[in-house]
């Protein structure tokens, strides 16, 4: 049997929603810019929704439906979503201020 004739399980989705978590965590750790470590956040959340689907699956839930892990995904990236948009917003003023979007300056305060 090979491997594309074989049926996707629980063990694939939650094995790529894992490699996305880790990704996530190795791109904040390692980026120095703003965007970057926003990528990692983005990554690391969209990770956790691959696997609240995947144990919300039909498979998993004992009434058949499998939505409760869908409704934790769209809350999630609703939240996502506008944190996102007020983090934009804060590297950009934090650019407008340094004229550089490094992490490494983020303790340096105007006042």
């Amino acid at each position: 049997m090979s491997i594309f004739t074989e049926p996707v399980g629980l063990s694939h989705f939650l094995v790529v929603g894992a490699m996305l978590f880790v990704c996530g965590v190795i791109c904040m750790a390692v980026k120095r810019n703003v965007l970057g470590v926003l990528l990692g956040i983005e990554l690391v959340l969209n990770g956790a929704n691959l696997n609240f689907v995947a144990f919300g699956s039909k498979q998993l839930s004992p009434n058949g439906m499998g939505l409760d892990g869908q409704y934790i995904a769209l809350f999630v990236m609703v939240l996502a979503a506008a944190e996102a948009a007020v983090a934009l917003a804060i590297a950009l003023s934090y650019y407008h201020a340094h004229a550089t979007v490094d992490v490494d300056r983020g303790d340096e305060l105007k006042g």
